[in-house]
């Protein structure tokens, strides 16, 4: 009997999909378009000089590195562009290139590329250069640019996030207690400061319709991830909506809740698994949030959990159809 008639025997699962890793991480950098078109309308220029040279060292960086290790080339399925865009999504418009580049080099590099490419990194490579550059530049990471003052001078600001979090430290909570900080409109639309791609949050949910649509994403985890995190802070505000919506719209949490806790690589494959993250996540944000030192907590939380995701999967996993359990196959070995 020739080779290819013979039944090959192979372990579940057995589902086939048209889908390559090149045509999903197209379009999820079709979904990251609009949060490019925004940081640069508010920000100006530089966004896209920043965005091209963290894509192009990316790509370059992981280049070389699939040469050195003598591995095949895997820069044609364009996961290298999506984490060259998200880690400049991550950092203010004034961040020196340089910089930008050693955070590159660490994510493609060390946290990509050494554990053998794509698919075995245990944790989102865009997320470790984000913490090891507020660790190593805590002063460039922290300077803010005001929205459109690229249209007369750079002029930096200070983030909502630290306003904010006064007002939870002040004690009560009233409606004039957000008088300082920028509209919920104008914190919907971007006209505030932050990371390049965080402040937008029309684009962000239009690019969260798109990966849904596509069916690149489910809803589950940034749900659960939202969901959790409105619930304490809800709490936390003394039931006050407008803390509540100024906590979500401030902040990387919308960015992180679509384009990173969702990377497949880095999180559960099954609903269980996914909600039990998605609530990991938020609770964790809310807690580095409320009671941290750092005004912000997204990239600590989702990196943690990233790290729990085999410890998540071990325990909802379904178990196989037939299955034994352990201590019934005792009581029926003991009989």
């Amino acid at each position: 009997m020739s080779l290819d008639k013979k039944l090959l025997v192979s372990a579940s699962p057995h589902d086939h999909s048209k889908d390559t890793v090149t045509r999903i991480m197209l379009d999820v950098v079709i979904a990251l378009v609009p949060s490019l078109i925004a940081a640069t309308f508010l920000f100006g220029y530089r966004t896209l000089i920043v965005s091209a040279v963290s894509v192009g060292t990316c790509v370059l960086v992981e280049y070389i590195s699939r040469i050195v290790m003598k591995r095949h080339q895997t820069v044609g399925d364009l996961s290298a562009i999506v984490t060259g865009l998200l880690i400049a999504f991550n950092v203010p418009v004034s961040m020196p290139l340089w910089m930008v580049v050693l955070g590159d080099i660490l994510a493609i590099v060390v946290v990509k590329q050494m554990f053998g490419g794509i698919g075995m990194n245990f944790v989102n490579p865009a997320l470790a250069a984000r913490i090891m550059l507020i660790a190593s530049f805590p002063t460039e990471m922290g300077k803010w640019n005001a929205p459109l003052s690229w249209k007369t001078e750079t002029v930096t600001t200070a983030s909502p996030l630290n306003a904010i979090k006064e007002i939870y430290r002040g004690g009560e909570i009233t409606s004039d207690s957000f008088d300082g900080l920028p509209s919920l409109l104008d914190m919907f639309l971007g006209k505030r400061a932050g990371s390049l791609g965080e402040v937008c949050a029309v684009a962000l949910i239009l690019g969260l319709v798109y990966l849904l649509v596509r069916r690149v994403i489910k809803l589950t985890i940034p749900l659960s991830y939202v969901g959790s995190f409105a619930v304490i802070m809800f709490i936390a505000g003394d039931f006050n909506l407008k803390f509540l919506a100024y906590e979500i719209l401030a902040g990387g949490l919308l960015l992180g809740a679509i384009f990173m806790a969702t990377d497949y690589t880095t999180s559960p494959i099954n609903f269980k698994g996914q909600v039990i993250f998605g609530i990991g996540c938020g609770v964790l944000t809310a807690l580095i949030r409320l009671f941290g030192n750092l005004p912000e907590g997204v990239s600590f939380a989702i990196i943690i959990m990233n790290i729990l995701v085999p410890h998540i999967e071990n325990l909802t996993t379904p178990k196989p159809f037939g299955t034994v359990k352990e201590k019934k196959k005792k009581e029926a070995e003991a009989k």
